[in-house]
């Protein structure tokens, strides 16, 4: 006996009335594959055109990313999805980079948390500084784990920064209530379907969004991304997992249609 596929009843909300549903993903791992250096990550082939096609149809489609803005304006200009960077302290209105004003006064603390750890972190840690937030690494570099928390719970009590574990790294943050979650909530208000795609810890808050949004009436599909740095707690609460960004690209081209 065949079991029948059940992605084809799980998109139908969307594809049958995209006026009132709502696509929202991640950017790295999701749209584009995991990359040493993540100044070189670039979307997966299809992506571009898949977005565009999907930001012309579906009532809002948004890319929330921890990445800066700026960063995903070279990535994706032009596809007429919206841009959040920074996990929602950022976006794209118009041709304008907005930055949200209760994390824009943390600005010069966390250009100063970047510089002291350039200059006194630990050996081989290496550091990205984002503008409103940075991020201490050590992929490639497992057992300096314990040495990157160290630090980063260090700097965040001299500086009143808030630290976030991500991918391979431990990020410092604006103690500013914002992360994928309310960027879900925002875009999902009055709608009836809304969607999330991604692929890690940082991604999780999304998900509590949308078990928020279905309670209150609405459609919600949660979409895991499967790579061997996904959580486990992540794929077991997705109701679709899918493989790595080739994956992503499948599913969002039938999301578009024909």
């Amino acid at each position: 006996m065949t079991t029948p596929d059940p992605l084809p009843a799980l998109i139908a909300p969307f594809v049958d009335d995209p006026g009132r549903a709502v696509l929202l993903t991640d950017f790295d791992g999701t749209l584009a594959d995991i990359v040493d250096d993540p100044a070189s990550a670039r979307p997966r082939p299809g992506v571009t055109s898949v977005l565009a096609k999907l930001a012309s149809r579906y009532a809002r489609v948004w890319v929330v990313s921890g990445r800066p803005v700026a960063f995903l304006l070279t990535c994706l200009a032009g596809t007429g999805v919206r841009l959040s960077g920074l996990y929602g302290l950022e976006w794209v209105e118009g041709e304008e980079i907005v930055t949200h004003p209760d994390a824009e006064r943390w600005r010069a603390t966390v250009a100063d948390a970047a510089a002291r750890a350039e200059a006194a972190g630990p050996d081989r840690m290496r550091t990205e500084h984002k503008g409103l937030s940075v991020t201490f690494h050590y992929r490639g570099e497992p057992e300096l784990r314990e040495q990157v928390r160290a630090w980063a719970e260090g700097e965040a009590a001299r500086t009143g920064l808030v630290v976030h574990l991500a991918r391979m790294s431990f990020e410092l943050r604006p103690p500013v209530d914002r992360d994928k979650g309310t960027a879900v909530v925002d875009a999902g208000a009055g709608m009836a379907a809304v969607c999330f795609l991604g692929d890690d810890a940082g991604d999780l808050p999304a998900f509590d969004a949308l078990d928020r949004l279905a309670a209150a009436g609405a459609h919600a599909l949660r979409v895991g991304v499967r790579s061997r740095e996904a959580p486990a707690e992540l794929l077991d609460r997705a109701d679709v997992v899918v493989d790595g960004p080739a994956g992503v690209v499948l599913l969002l081209e039938k999301l578009a249609g024909p």
